[in-house]
């Protein structure tokens, strides 16, 4: 992780944030209570609890994003941006790869639908063990599908508003966060670029304290001395 030095000049002032706006942080397509509908079943196994939810999200947030994708290419999006933290993308060998946001996207889905479709990763015949790696495989999944997630509502708010799908997108981020948090499987670092969403979409979702959700991309997550640079991750 690296921090992108200050360039010298003073900073351009922070973009308001749309999503944010209370007329459509109250968009919902339904007022469930999702701090129960995320909490583990009695005599249901933790492992095919995480395996059910994680390959429930990553059809819906690829379907999310699909939505808009068309206006997500490599020339509105030269980089994978979420507000003033920039994701790259590390492969197999732990090569650094600088890639457009629809490349990064490409990367996550085509990863995790490598990984959700493995026999031998998310078991779904009778008998058959998780493996050892389960969990981290889980959270693995788990950051990357929230930095969609991000990138979406930083990026495409507008159209997604235009289609009318801000209460869908809402709706499953609150679902996502909440999950994420009950079985501890994102470092709150790396959600906190987006608490201030979290704070208000979850704190009306009878989550308790709503902004220790967190970002990471390089570390540091307090908002203040991060609007001076780039963070990179």
């Amino acid at each position: 992780k690296s921090k992108g030095k200050p360039n010298g000049k003073k900073p351009a002032p922070e973009e308001k944030k749309l999503y944010l706006e209370p007329e459509y942080t109250k968009s919902r397509i339904t007022d469930f209570e999702f701090k129960e509908l995320v909490m583990l079943p009695r005599e249901i196994d933790l492992n095919e609890w995480l395996a059910s939810n994680t390959t429930t999200f990553f059809h819906h947030i690829n379907l999310q994003y699909s939505t808009i994708s068309e206006f997500c290419t490599g020339e509105s999006c030269q980089t994978m941006a979420v507000c003033n933290t920039q994701y790259y993308w590390y492969d197999e060998r732990g090569k650094k790869i600088k890639c457009t946001a629809p490349q990064y996207v490409d990367f996550v889905m085509s990863l995790v639908q490598k990984l959700v479709t493995d026999e031998d990763v998310f078991p779904t015949k009778y008998g058959k063990e998780f493996p050892n790696s389960f969990e981290s495989l889980v959270k693995k999944i788990c950051k990357y599908l929230f930095h969609v997630l991000a990138h979406i509502y930083s990026s495409h708010f507008k159209e997604t508003l235009a289609l009318e799908l801000h209460g869908h997108l809402n709706t499953l981020y609150t679902h996502f966060i909440l999950f994420i948090r009950e079985f501890n499987l994102v470092d709150p670092k790396e959600t906190t670029i987006m608490d201030d969403l979290t704070e208000v979409l979850c704190s009306s979702s009878g989550s308790g304290s709503g902004g220790s959700s967190g970002s990471s991309s390089n570390g540091s997550g307090n908002g203040a001395g991060a609007q001076n640079h780039v963070k990179e991750r």
